[in-house]
């Protein structure tokens, strides 16, 4: 039995857009079933083009599902992961990627104190030359940078269009969730007085490992969320936590902009971060961050060395 988690792999047959397995450690390639047993069904080649068309993409997964369940060969259309790379779920955002700054009290107060706690929504963006996939390395810009720090963060995926969004109608704009690691140089973050530079340095926005579909989660404003560095907690807090709810973000953001199907909103990240240690615990090379979110799984990248 598999549900609706998404994942955009790799193997010697070139990527494809996939299902997980229930149990996290097999996919099903939507391109195949399509070959083998849809005749008029199809489904796009990349995520987020599936993202784009969403509502009939998950009713073909659900017909997907059905076929499965009814066929007792099920298990030879399965690839284990062992067998694939796991990129990027949206290998190449349409846009750069929206971030909530300060959403946790008191992240904002470990990097400065409560008057650093926002009353409105704080919003950055990190470039699309960011994105890497779970297990993918991150490399350590040692020629720009002496304070490469992590943030684990939840992200929402946009699912449909939308200009002016209500916070009560905000779910129904949401295509699923995955698992952020907003990767920040604190360094050039300061010098600049900005943070889209020390934000959007190549490879510090890994993403994954997977999108899970937003009737998987349920309530996304109360989900566990932990961030280990070689194994040790660093960050463990939970959504519910958030300063503004998911909904509010949502409504903040198109207030006077479109959100478009595939948009990636980061949700800001909890206390804990290296930067907040006293003194400061900034990533060094051959670190492994790994970061859990409840009901969507853990994603981990290594600094290069």
């Amino acid at each position: 039995m598999i549900g609706l988690k998404f994942v955009t792999a790799e193997n010697e047959h070139g990527p494809f857009v996939g299902l997980l397995s229930e149990d996290t450690t097999k996919v099903l390639s939507l391109q195949q079933i399509e070959q083998l047993c849809f005749g008029k069904m199809t489904f796009p080649s990349s995520l987020v083009e599936c993202i784009q068309n969403s509502g009939t993409f998950v009713e073909n997964v659900k017909c997907v599902l059905e076929w499965l369940q009814t066929n007792d060969d099920q298990d030879s259309f399965y690839i284990p992961l062992t067998e694939v790379t796991l990129l990027a779920p949206i290998t190449r955002p349409t846009k750069n990627i929206f971030c909530v700054g300060k959403n946790y009290a008191d992240h904002a107060i470990e990097l400065g104190s409560a008057a650093d706690i926002p009353e409105h929504v704080m919003v950055f963006t990190k470039a699309p030359t960011t994105v890497i996939g779970h297990n993918q390395s991150i490399l350590n810009h040692r020629t720009v940078t002496d304070e490469l720090d992590y943030e684990g963060e939840l992200a929402v995926i946009i699912g449909k269009a939308g200009r002016g969004i209500k916070k009560e109608e905000a779910h129904d704009y949401i295509f699923g969730y995955t698992i952020i690691n907003d990767v920040t140089a604190r360094d050039l973050q300061a010098k600049h007085k900005q943070f889209f530079i020390g934000k959007s340095l190549d490879t510090t926005c890994p993403m994954g490992p997977w999108i899970v579909h937003k009737d998987e989660i349920g309530n996304p404003n109360h989900l566990q969320i932990e961030t280990k560095v070689n194994g040790e907690v660093r960050q463990s807090s939970n959504t519910e936590k958030f300063i503004f709810p998911i909904e509010e973000i949502l409504s903040v953001l198109s207030a006077g902009m479109t959100l478009e199907p595939g948009d990636i909103i980061a949700t800001g990240t909890p206390a804990g971060v290296g930067k907040g240690f006293k003194p400061p615990r900034f990533l060094q090379p051959r670190d492994q961050v790994e970061i859990s979110i409840e009901k969507i799984g853990t994603l981990i990248n290594t600094i290069e060395g």
